[in-house]
């Protein structure tokens, strides 16, 4: 616990003034995180992030967290980002056929996927920051506070099994009490920023924030459940890798700005 509280108290030191800063700095973080993020899930599988299929997948990431801001890249290139997505992933196809399939389809199909699913949730943390600093603060508190309550209310209340064959700690009780206390400190939290219009929509997003947060943990742990490993990565003692603290970020993110363009 003690190297735990430590690893939090710096990762946020280095972490925290760099969101609220904003701009190049905060973009430059996202990509490094994002690196680190392909790396970690790359090596679950085997694949070396030096090899052809890891350089494809990580210039796939890269163009993926492009932010809009910089889509005049993209007209003097000719070509929109979803082009440039497509050429990789034919390219990343390609090389099945050059590796005579020792680098399979359902290799090339995970890579892919993994580029796209760590992509897009990093990119969208972008796009928010963007937004407002408020939303970014938003999305940690509901993190925390779910995390905290379901872990809280869980192994106090905690008698039914959420699912066991991935994760055998959780509980319905559990899952219900994240979304209950994350709404409670959202609603204590837009009473000092005023983010949300009405307590109506505070109300709807923060379930459905919640809700999603908790599944993206859910898919974590059955990722790592499939290959067989405790952690995404070790960067962060105390807690694992880069993946094991984002994988709630990755899938709150894009459902949050979905919400937002509603409200």
């Amino acid at each position: 616990m003690k190297q735990r509280i430590i690893t939090a108290v710096i990762a946020a030191a280095i972490f925290l003034p760099i969101v609220i800063i904003g701009g190049l700095p905060f973009t430059i973080l996202v990509y490094l995180i994002g690196a680190i993020a392909i790396y970690e899930l790359l090596r679950m599988k085997h694949i070396s992030i030096v090899s052809v299929p890891g350089i494809i997948t990580i210039l796939l990431l890269w163009i993926v967290l492009i932010p809009s801001d910089y889509n005049d890249l993209f007209v003097s290139l000719k070509l929109s980002k979803i082009e440039l997505v497509l050429l990789l992933v034919l390219l990343n196809l390609t090389y099945t056929v050059i590796s005579k399939n020792k680098f399979t389809f359902d290799d090339a199909g995970i890579v892919i996927l993994s580029a796209l699913y760590i992509g897009f949730g990093f990119y969208y943390i972008i796009e928010i920051r963007d937004i407002a600093l408020a939303y970014i603060f938003y999305a940690f508190v509901v993190i925390w506070t779910t995390d905290s309550g379901a872990y809280f209310i869980g192994r106090k209340l905690g008698k039914r099994k959420l699912w066991p064959e991935i994760s055998p700690n959780k509980t319905v009780e559990g899952f219900v009490g994240g979304i209950i206390t994350a709404v409670v400190f959202s609603f204590i939290f837009n009473l000092i920023t005023d983010m949300f219009p009405s307590f109506v929509a505070l109300f709807i997003v923060t379930i459905l924030v919640s809700i999603f947060g908790q599944i993206g943990d859910l898919v974590e742990s059955a990722l790592k459940r499939h290959y067989n490993v405790k952690d995404s990565g070790k960067l962060l003692p105390g807690h694992g890798g880069i993946l094991d603290r984002f994988d709630s970020l990755l899938f709150i993110l894009p459902i949050l700005h979905f919400l937002l363009l509603f409200i």
